[in-house]
């Protein structure tokens, strides 16, 4: 006699046949003439809910992270104006290559987008600098302020005017939606508000101007220098210099109006003083050069005429006749 097949066992769901079932939870079923039909309980998992401490330290701790770079910043600029490197190393620059592996330019941009950080902080007129530092996740206006998390999104706004800084942050949170803007949304916004600013470019070549430095690591050694213009771009001029040629921006070049013979009286010495400018002269020959090209006077005195020519007889590279 054949033996009958054994008999499946009905699923069961996980939960107790005597209670009652919910709108998340359903019996088993299976047919065997069909299984395509068979139903599979789901049990929904109930997601418990932060707590108000606990929202509190998430918060707080977001902002921790968040203010990584800015924290960063505000440390090195402490660092380079109180000279705490000084027993270890001559300069800033190479204390930061070795301590932290930064390159030159990377320590000088976490301190300009420290600045912009704490200028954007003072749009919130009611925050107190304890509520700033000690629970940096203050809830103002029923709404989290929005701040930059990486230096990549404030790099954009350095070159602003505090009040421009805060006009672009503002209108870029816009653009986001209420969230963190990235990096290339503020570029966005900062070039529309150059667009809006631009002033035209009105030097023009063989003209004498002097360096502005200020608020430019890029420019450092150069503040009260003059230059000739080599050419003009549309934000900027590339001014040739005793040591080489620079590009520099607008507002960090500042006309000397002079009259054509004096711009030529000016090209002439810094004809002079690049022939004889190479890497290789000693720190003092280089320091002397360096002060003839701070002469905010379209000619040299005796004694710099004097102090030229004896420059020029025992470094001058050699000219064509």
């Amino acid at each position: 006699m054949n033996k009958l097949p054994p008999k499946r066992k009905k699923a069961t769901s996980v939960t107790s046949r005597d209670s009652e079932p919910s709108a998340s939870s359903a019996e088993d079923t299976f047919d065997p003439e069909n299984p395509a039909t068979a139903t599979i309980t789901v049990t929904a998992a109930e997601v418990e809910e932060l707590s108000e401490t606990e929202e509190r330290d998430r918060l707080h701790l977001e902002r921790r992270v968040e203010k990584a770079f800015f924290e960063a910043g505000k440390a090195l600029a402490e660092l380079r104006d109180r000279r705490l490197y000084r027993s270890t190393h001559s300069t800033f620059e190479e204390y930061c290559k070795d301590r932290f592996g930064f390159e030159r330019r990377h320590p000088y941009r976490l301190i300009e987008a420290a600045g912009v950080v704490d200028n954007l902080i003072k749009m919130c007129p009611n925050w107190t600098q304890n509520q700033i530092e000690d629970d940096p996740a203050t809830v103002y206006s029923d709404q989290r302020q929005i701040l930059p998390t990486s230096e990549g999104q404030v790099r954009p706004m350095t070159k602003l005017k505090p009040e421009e800084q805060q006009e672009v942050w503002q209108r870029a949170v816009e653009v986001a939606g209420g969230k963190v803007p990235t990096g290339r949304i503020v570029k966005d916004v900062v070039q529309r508000i150059m667009e809006r600013t631009q002033v035209p470019n009105t030097y023009h070549l063989g003209e004498v101007c002097q360096i502005l430095a200020k608020d430019n690591p890029e420019l450092r050694g150069k503040g009260g220098c003059w230059g000739i213009v080599s050419a003009v771009n549309e934000f900027s001029c590339t001014v040739r210099m005793w040591d080489g040629e620079y590009t520099v921006g607008l507002k960090h070049l500042k006309s000397y109006n002079y009259l054509s013979a004096e711009c030529e009286q000016m090209r002439e010495i810094c004809d002079r003083i690049s022939r004889v400018y190479s890497d290789s002269l000693e720190e003092t020959v280089k320091s002397l050069l360096q002060l003839l090209g701070k002469v905010n006077r379209a000619y040299l005195t005796a004694v710099e005429e004097k102090l030229l020519n004896v420059l020029e007889s025992e470094y001058r590279r050699d000219i064509t006749p």
